[in-house]
């Protein structure tokens, strides 16, 4: 049976001023209408990780139209607004009411990207789940029963009903968000069938206002993108007119331009189209093949086991590249490595942008072909092997390249930056390539990439940590201390936020049950899709937490391949 808005009163008030455990007291479930509170976990002192809490609204109460709830694309989309306006609200509402983090609300913001969340659940019936922290107040570590009163039956009501019902939005905004959101899913789906990897809408606000700001340069700052007449092509969309705006066709394309002219902006706003984007964004109809992932060079990562030999020949101390395993890997062998993983994560499109790849690894020009007899180079270059990757792979590229020439000859097609402007150069550059030939030699022979990869050892996947089974903590976006390991993940650059980290971190623990003798990487990156579109984000977290977004398979790959420990089954 529920207990009541009085038994939390009384409950408060009769432990007022006694020592934080007896805060325990509050676990479970109180049905205050018109929501229910449930009090999952209680934080051990004021200074502690802050108590996790939920409140669930009755779908009559919430209100949310039929039509905002059709689809699970548009439910997405409205779980991330509500989200969104609660944690902006929350941190609004904050008010010092004691000692630590007494008196603190705090949810995961979902920022720019549209991504199932555990934050906020939108069911199909309109059901709301909205998971929270909430520092329960106290002085010193004595309970502060009255301020937990307001904080609990005061202050958590009014957010709950600024933020989380119908009727705390207008209409607009509601059917916007949801159907923003539908409407880039549709718009995805799409290009499969059009032989494209990526669309770029015109009238698109690519830069964002800085490293760590991901919102949109403003709008008398920015140049709105507009596709080359001969590379426009249309989308449908489920809510809105057809949209117009540069489509990226299978194979290998070159972005190209001079310095601060837009080539990688465009390379990141492609990266970031594997997601969906709030309204406003600039982004919400740049749409990326989902399994497009940035590569590059990642000095001093870890790689276990991985089959370079289509990039790198045999090493020197005869070290097999079949099979290759380092702890501090090269610029090269990292690279290779990175594109090999993501072509066992299933990729279909590879994303490189030549500021962070390793030049050794991307092309050796006619004059060092010349100095470096071929005997003693072991590395083929990705110029060599890019059309491979196209024809035998069925793995695009989409490459900014500002410093060779000699990737002209190997390309589909060319697209220039001219002052933030894309222009359709490829004829231009067909033309140049004949006119100046670089007499460079082309590594010939067949390409042997690997049909299986590598099959993962679940015994050497370990978050155990002293008497504690399971030790994940997310340091930041890039660094998850993982049981006695730490993974580092600045080289996975498509990992968004903390949320996604974290959710990252649990599935690298999580895939260890699906892995044994005869399973490779593939088998288990497939079970892994299946249980999250069975059993949602929870299947990562049995607490029910509040700080997951979905993560990409493509990613928790990259992750598996940076654990140092890592072993594989023979």
């Amino acid at each position: 049976m529920h207990r009541t808005e009085d038994d939390l009163r009384k409950t408060l008030r009769r432990i007022d001023g006694r020592g934080y455990p007896a805060y325990r007291d509050l676990k479970g479930t109180w049905r205050l209408p018109p929501y229910t509170l449930e009090v999952r976990r209680v934080q051990g002192d004021p200074f502690a990780a802050p108590s996790r809490v939920a409140v669930i609204l009755d779908p009559a109460w919430a209100g949310h139209d039929a039509s905002t709830l059709a689809t699970p694309s548009r439910r997405t989309g409205l779980s991330c607004l509500l989200a969104r306006t609660f944690a902006a609200a929350a941190r609004r509402a904050r008010r010092g009411s004691g000692s630590g983090r007494s008196g603190e609300i705090a949810m995961a913001d979902p920022g720019q990207v549209v991504l199932p969340n555990t934050a906020v659940l939108v069911g199909p019936d309109g059901a709301i789940e909205a998971r929270f922290t909430l520092g329960l107040p106290a002085a010193g570590r004595r309970i502060l029963g009255r301020a937990a009163e307001r904080l609990l039956l005061d202050t958590l009501p009014a957010l709950v009903q600024s933020t989380l019902p119908h009727r705390a939005h207008s209409p607009e905004t509601l059917a916007r968000h949801a159907h923003v959101n539908e409407d880039a899913d549709f718009m995805r789906a799409q290009l499969d069938e059009r032989g494209l990897v990526a669309f770029v809408a015109n009238g698109s606000i690519l830069p964002r206002r800085s490293g760590i700001d991901d919102r949109p340069l403003s709008a008398d700052r920015a140049t709105p993108f507009e596709s080359p007449p001969n590379l426009r092509v249309t989308l449908d969309r489920a809510n809105a007119a057809p949209i117009s705006g540069m489509g990226v066709p299978r194979g290998v394309t070159l972005l190209v331009g001079g310095g601060y002219h837009g080539k990688s902006t465009v390379l990141d706003a492609v990266a970031q189209g594997v997601y969906n984007h709030r309204p406003g964004d600039g982004r919400e109809c740049v749409v990326t093949d989902p399994t497009a992932m940035k590569v590059q060079a990642e000095d001093g990562r870890s790689v276990a086991g991985v089959d370079i030999s289509p990039f790198i020949g045999a090493l020197p101390g005869g070290q097999d590249t079949r099979a290759f395993s380092t702890p501090n890997a090269s610029g090269s062998t990292s690279q290779a490595a990175a594109i090999i993983e993501a072509l066992e994560a299933r990729s279909r499109l590879l994303l490189i942008d030549e500021d962070t790849a390793a030049t050794n690894f991307m092309i050796r020009d006619r004059r060092m072909q010349a100095l470096v007899k071929g005997d003693d180079e072991p590395i083929t270059p990705f110029i060599d092997r890019v059309r491979s990757l196209r024809d035998d792979v069925g793995a695009s590229t989409l490459l900014v390249i500002g410093g060779s020439g000699d990737y002209l000859d190997v390309a589909d097609r060319v697209v220039g930056m001219i002052r933030y402007r894309p222009v359709d150069l490829t004829d231009a550059a067909r033309q140049v390539a004949a006119d100046l030939p670089t007499g460079r030699r082309t590594h010939e022979g067949p390409v042997r990439w690997p049909a299986r990869h590598r099959f993962p050892d679940p015994r050497s996947i370990s978050a155990r940590r002293g008497r504690r089974a399971r030790s994940i903590k997310v340091r930041s976006r890039d660094t998850v201390d993982f049981g006695q390991e730490r993974i580092e993940l600045g080289g996975v650059r498509q990992i968004v936020s903390y949320a996604q980290t974290r959710a990252v971190a649990l599935a690298v623990d999580l895939v260890r049950n699906y892995m044994g003798a005869g399973i490779a990487v593939e088998d288990v990156l497939a079970a892994l899709g299946e249980a999250l579109e069975r059993e949602g984000l929870d299947v990562l977290d049995s607490g029910r937490t509040g700080d997951l977004a979905l993560p990409r398979v493509q990613d928790v790959a990259a992750a598996l391949g940076r654990l140092r420990n890592l072993r594989l089954v023979r």
